[in-house]
């Protein structure tokens, strides 16, 4: 078992490193500069990293399970839908700027749900890379396991530190209503421009 904590370890790393890939940071980026308080912040990026590493260790240990691999194809779709939730995320961050500068409460629970679900889109996403990562790094669907969580233990701390270090200009802003919406714009058109990219490589790689 001494031989594998290295792996482990590894996949530790990986995790915290893949949580920071720019499609993770600014789709939940909409979400954390929404909050007003510190720790929903923190929350946001902690039920991000839930969604994403319940999807991948599910959809990993079928597929590694049958000994298949995850089509490319629908592994390029998959990509695809995680352009068009960006953009939609920005859209829906947008118009909802005044909302959340103004006295009016935000729905924590809904924030929480759409972290989750935007952590599930990445992990189906992302499964299939997942799934090759996995079986060129350990030797038994034990490690394989172990390996996948350890991954997502990385992904659930990685999200949190940065949705943290991410909440706190906002918390200093939020006094500063003309600042804080235009922040908040800013970082939704961000979103949109970037899912419209996103979407642009995706769709000319499925077409070649």
């Amino acid at each position: 078992m001494s031989t594998v904590w290295p792996t482990l370890f590894f996949g530790f790393i990986l995790g915290i490193k893949h949580a920071t890939e720019p499609d993770h940071v600014i789709a939940v980026s909409t979400i954390a500069s929404r909050t007003k308080k510190l720790s929903l912040s923190s929350l946001a990026g902690i039920f991000w990293g839930i969604g994403h590493t319940a999807t991948l260790f599910v959809l990993g240990m079928i597929v590694i399970g049958l000994e298949q691999q995850i089509p490319e194809t629908a592994a390029m779709w998959l990509e695809l839908a995680v352009g068009v939730m960006i953009v939609v995320l920005g859209i829906t961050s947008f118009r909802s700027a005044y909302v959340v500068s103004s006295k009016k409460e935000v729905d924590i629970s809904h924030l929480h749900l759409k972290s989750t679900m935007i952590g599930i889109v990445h992990g189906l996403a992302g499964s299939a890379g997942m799934v090759l990562l996995t079986l060129t790094t350990v030797d038994t669907r034990l490690q394989a396991v172990l390996f996948i969580l350890i991954f997502g233990v990385g992904t659930i701390m990685g999200m949190m530190l940065f949705t943290t270090f991410l909440g706190l200009p906002f918390i200093w802003m939020k006094r500063k209503q003309i600042v804080f919406q235009f922040t908040i714009k800013a970082v939704s058109l961000i979103s949109i421009v970037y899912g419209l990219y996103y979407m642009y490589r995706i769709s000319s790689e499925i077409i070649v």
